[in-house]
């Protein structure tokens, strides 16, 4: 298994899965939810699917961990 982070492209997923993913958010900086994305990048690590960007209110990073039932 690989340790290295591993890019993926958010924008091969359908527009109606980008808007969820760039919607539902967690900024741990605001402690809000949903304030939205921007600039998001797709990526691999440890076999675990990451969307990272920041937040549209503060900046902040933010980042989203997939799991099964994001698929």
């Amino acid at each position: 298994m690989t340790q290295e982070r591993i890019e993926r492209d958010f924008t091969a997923r359908s527009e109606e899965e980008q808007q969820a993913f760039l919607e539902q958010t967690w900024c741990d900086q605001c402690q809000e939810v949903n304030l939205g994305m921007s600039q998001p990048q797709e990526y691999e690590f440890k076999a675990v699917v990451y969307i990272e960007g920041r937040c549209n209110r503060c900046g902040s990073v933010i980042v989203t961990e997939l799991t099964d039932d994001d698929f």
